[in-house]
């Protein structure tokens, strides 16, 4: 007797976000399948009959949890880009409590995995910057150039600021990158 499609498609969303938060917070090589699942509340049998490697998994991971980040550019929406900016940039999101950015908790992960996970990284960015660019400011003078320098301040300096094991420094960091990316929204 096969499981309903319903339950079939709630347990294969529920492993993408464990896998997604395990990922963000450890890296493709640290997680295992077993950790995955058992954070899913699964056994290892299921996984394969899901996915058919971790690889694949990972490249799934990485968009759910790109989808669940652009949710939260949209509900910014039209002159909410300053409260995206200010909420992305805190000390809780670098901890990883409150959310966990793929673009910034994966940037250096990202980039030791195959060709169809960066590929799979690349199109995440290109529609992260698409976004900001498209929530500019009307007046905004080069408007994809802003949304590339705000881009790379939100998500380098989360991953520079996870990257410091002082948290003052993180803070610094963090508040630097805030109030440069605030200027170039305004």
């Amino acid at each position: 007797m096969s499981w309903p499609v319903t339950q079939r498609a709630a347990t294969r969303q529920r492993i993408l976000e464990s896998a997604a938060r395990l990922f963000a917070l450890e890296g493709f090589e640290q997680v295992s399948i077993e950790a995955i699942m058992r954070e899913a509340g699964l056994t290892r049998g299921a996984f394969y009959h899901h996915f058919a490697s971790k690889t694949e998994l990972y490249g799934e991971a990485i968009q759910v949890a790109a989808h669940q980040g652009g949710l939260l550019l949209e509900q910014a929406g039209s002159g909410g880009l300053q409260r995206l900016v200010e909420n992305y940039l805190r000390m809780d999101h670098r901890d990883g409590s409150r959310m966990q950015c793929p673009l910034a908790f994966l940037v250096t992960d990202a980039a030791r995995q195959d060709t169809s996970i960066r590929g799979s990284y690349t199109r995440m960015l290109g529609a992260f910057v698409a976004r900001l660019e498209a929530g500019m400011p009307e007046t905004a003078a080069g408007a994809r150039l802003r949304a590339l320098q705000v881009t790379v301040g939100m998500i380098g300096g989360l991953a520079l600021a996870r990257a410091v094991d002082d948290a003052g420094l993180a803070e610094e960091i963090l508040a630097a990158c805030q109030a440069g990316c605030l200027s170039l929204l305004e």
